[in-house]
């Protein structure tokens, strides 16, 4: 298995931290723009795309502020995928952070998913 680099990403969102928290980490907020359908047992969701599933382990989750993922194909590794919101202390602008970790060569081709995948969200947060 071929090593993977960690990126990180931030993209301003003009939306409150609490609703911007409802998107990120429930299936039905999920489903709107991350993937066409999101179900959830307990830890586990189901991720599906165009007929594809695939399934994560929830790793953490603290409530308005971060969550953290790891696929199930990468459960003996320490990858993992995070959506934390960063409220700026001074202007209290909103930020989405993005953790994820792809293969050297790929990591271009991630980091454009992210970015259409967050024009998604704030289209349908009306933050476009």
């Amino acid at each position: 298995m071929e090593h993977k680099v960690k990126y990180e990403m931030e993209f301003p969102i003009h939306v409150s931290p609490s609703l911007l928290f409802q998107y990120i980490s429930t299936p039905s907020g999920m489903s709107e723009w991350y993937a066409d359908n999101v179900n959830s047992r307990g830890e586990l969701f189901t991720f599906i795309w165009e007929g594809s599933e695939e399934q994560a382990e929830l790793l953490s989750k603290k409530n308005g502020d971060r969550i953290k993922f790891r696929w199930l194909d990468d459960e003996d590794t320490d990858y993992f995928f995070e959506m934390r919101i960063q409220v700026d202390d001074i202007t209290k602008d909103v930020s989405l952070m993005i953790t994820d970790f792809a293969e050297e060569d790929e990591v271009d081709e991630g980091k454009l998913l992210w970015e259409n995948m967050i024009s998604n969200l704030k289209l349908i947060l009306g933050s476009a």
